[in-house]
């Protein structure tokens, strides 16, 4: 009976809760996440919850085993907590079992990850270490203390049937109280993007979950999405996101709007009709302006403002300062970077934000993306990429875009290294993809490439990172970014090329040069990047890339809507006056009157101008006088929410390719009515 009542769930369960309860204000503190305020009640309660729960289980072992466990367990919760302190500097994002494929790019490059942790962070252990110290020194005095309470004094009998119902009617109410914050509407903020009760049943932003839940409870719910389905049901009216334009394109909606009669399934009648109905960007200045042309689209592996440099890098300021530069750009970062925003600059659509989407999807097809926009307009498509397939499986992904022919390292012939710090030269890949686009010159080209030299790691030396170091000789520059400058340079001089290459061929001229940053060089801290750039990082001011759309006959331009990868394509094929339906993208022609002129981060953070919104603290920060009303903030929220959502389902469901089927049944189908019906009036005139 004594071992009975001596079993420590008590014990155990205040032992978690403070630990918990310290680690999730030591993580809130280091991140800087609100502490003092609503969603930490329910924090806590969650954490009672867990609590409870694990000492119940571990009541039925034996007392040493059970200390066993509890100090493993609190060793598993910080070097979770440290880990994705260490993933959300690392890469921007909060790690995510959704987004597994993403860390590929920690276990390659290990050094530089662990590298990566600021001195803060090790503070997380702070908690574990306060925990060893207390079983060492003070274990046996509050054990003392207990069994003289509870055993000695036999104030409670502690059978096991009393442990067990005490435990489920103390569980019940706090279970009651959890759901109480999820719902209760004081607990809610009226501009969060997405509800608490449905992030509790599919954590989709990682920021916000553990704004609201604790990293904790995140990383329990994160697990149990392995098993549930993400909501498909988002809140809009059909009509939300029309703005009634007296504009001049004019679609003939007639097969649509059949296919969505006749549709039995709610998920796809959903996104049918949120398209239908969505703005038509009008024609515009721009419009047409590169017409007939040429286009060469090249996505810079992580290049940031440092890029814009008259001294180090003259092809790319050339066109910097030459052709239509957007000084308010941004590659907002999400689970997989590079995949994921070259996925939304071909199909301006929004990737999703808790996984790899474009390997996840790959199989899936597209046809409004830029490729198949430039197939039906007559031109050559291809695409080119100097690395392997180790992190993105192009050729799948380009040829299911529409790229009539994909070229990967292997495929191009160039040299290329296996280990993760050298990477193939863009000189090389400029040079071998000029001579295979610039082969054939019977009809003109699309062309896509995908740079690699600028790639971390800048922490160690490399063939790339130590070729031009010469150029930063005499600065006093840290040696991480010289080798990134140095890297830098081996993409200027691929520019270089790829202007002499086209002027020796006499295209030039026809020629339109797209060029724009994957991300952020985040291989450099913050500290770094601020030896050469002055401003300020925060406020996703760290994901500032630049973006030109250059032409020799063109007259330099400076733009300074606020944009991203995702308005790309349907921006190029307004420029190109291409047959494109405005509705099927996300992302919007910058250029056009009706843009709403503002950037969307991963998380649904937006800025402009004007205001900086923090989606995962529901923060405003206005950066001059005058201020949006919460209504019109609402409002704003409430459009990204949707079309990030309406994305999301469009990728899941495949549904470009149901659209494209379904419409050519129609077309089918109306025209052999059409026959019978000639056929029958043919007889009957007879």
């Amino acid at each position: 009976m004594k071992k009975l009542l001596n079993n420590n769930l008590i014990k155990n369960y205040t032992i978690l809760l403070i630990f918990m309860t310290i680690l999730e204000i030591t993580f809130r503190t280091i991140s800087n996440i609100p502490i003092f305020n609503l969603a930490f009640i329910r924090v806590f309660v969650g954490l009672n919850i867990i609590s409870l729960i694990t000492s119940f289980i571990i009541s039925w072992m034996d007392k040493k085993y059970s200390k066993f466990f509890v100090i493993f367990l609190c060793l598993v919760y910080s070097a979770y907590t440290f880990f994705q302190m260490g993933f959300n500097n690392f890469i921007g994002v909060y790690a995510s079992v959704n987004s597994s494929s993403q860390l590929g790019a920690v276990t390659d490059y290990v050094k530089e990850f662990l590298l990566s942790f600021l001195p803060k962070f090790y503070l997380i252990f702070i908690p574990f270490i306060l925990l060893i110290i207390y079983y060492i020194f003070l274990d046996k005095f509050t054990e003392l203390k207990l069994n003289k309470k509870f055993v000695l004094k036999r104030h409670i009998k502690y059978e096991p049937g009393i442990r067990t119902i005490s435990t489920i009617l103390v569980l019940l109410s706090l279970c009651f109280i959890y759901h109480e914050t999820l719902v209760n509407d004081a607990f809610q903020d009226d501009l969060q993007t997405t509800s608490n009760e449905d992030l509790f049943k599919y954590p989709s932003i990682p920021s916000l979950a553990i704004n609201q839940f604790g990293v904790i409870t995140f990383g329990l719910l994160d697990i149990k999405s392995l098993y549930t389905e993400p909501p498909e049901t988002y809140i809009f009216d059909a009509n939300s996101d029309n703005i009634s334009y007296d504009v001049d394109r004019d679609f003939d909606d007639t097969l649509w709007q059949e296919v969505i009669d006749e549709e039995d399934d709610d998920v796809l009648n959903m996104i049918s009709n949120y398209l239908i109905n969505s703005t038509i960007t009008d024609y515009n200045e721009y419009t047409g302006l590169f017409e007939g042309k040429n286009l060469i689209m090249i996505m810079m592996e992580s290049v940031n403002e440092i890029f814009i440099n008259p001294d180090l890098y003259p092809n790319f300021y050339k066109m910097y300062s030459e052709g239509l530069t957007f000084t308010n750009n941004y590659s907002p970062r999400n689970s997989c970077a590079t995949g994921n925003n070259e996925f939304s600059a071909m199909t301006g659509l929004y990737s999703i934000q808790n996984n790899c989407t474009a390997n996840v999807y790959r199989r899936n097809k597209y046809f409004p993306s830029i490729f198949n926009l430039f197939n039906e307009s007559g031109y050559r498509t291809l695409s080119m990429h100097d690395y392997t397939e180790a992190y993105y499986y192009r050729s799948t992904i380009h040829a299911n875009m529409g790229s009539s022919m994909y070229y990967g390292v292997q495929d191009l012939g160039i040299p290329y290294y296996n280990e993760y710090k050298n990477w193939a030269s863009d000189e090389d890949f400029m040079q071998v993809a000029m001579d295979i686009t610039l082969d054939d010159s019977s009809e003109p080209f699309m062309l896509w490439l995908t740079t690699v030299s600028s790639h971390q790691p800048y922490n160690q030396s490399s063939i790339e990172g130590d070729k031009y170091l010469s150029i930063t000789e005499g600065s006093n520059y840290s040696m991480d970014l010289r080798r990134y400058l140095s890297k830098l340079k081996t993409l200027d001089n691929a520019l270089g090329i790829l202007f002499e290459r086209l002027e020796v061929a006499g295209k030039l001229d026809d020629t339109v040069i797209v060029l724009f940053g994957d991300h952020y060089p985040y291989g450099l801290k913050d500290a770094t990047i601020n030896e050469i750039l002055d401003y300020d990082l925060n406020d996703y001011e760290r994901e500032r890339t630049p973006l030109v759309i250059y032409n020799s006959e063109i007259t330099h331009t400076e733009i300074d809507k606020y944009t991203s990868y995702v308005n790309l394509t349907p921006t190029i094929a307004n420029l190109f006056n291409l047959d494109y339906d405005p509705r099927l993208y996300m992302g919007s022609d910058v250029l056009s009157d009706e843009y709403l002129n503002l950037v969307v981060f991963a998380d649904g953070s937006w800025k402009n101008d004007l205001v900086y919104y923090n989606a995962a603290t529901s923060e405003i920060t206005y950066y001059v006088d005058g201020s949006y009303t919460i209504d019109e903030i609402r409002a704003i929220n409430e459009a990204i929410t949707n079309k990030m959502g309406i994305s999301s389902l469009i990728i899941e469901n495949d549904y470009y390719t149901y659209l494209d089927n379904a419409i050519n049944i129609k077309e089918i189908e109306n025209e052999t009515y059409a026959n019978i019906d000639t056929e029958n009036t043919e007889v009957q005139g007879g």
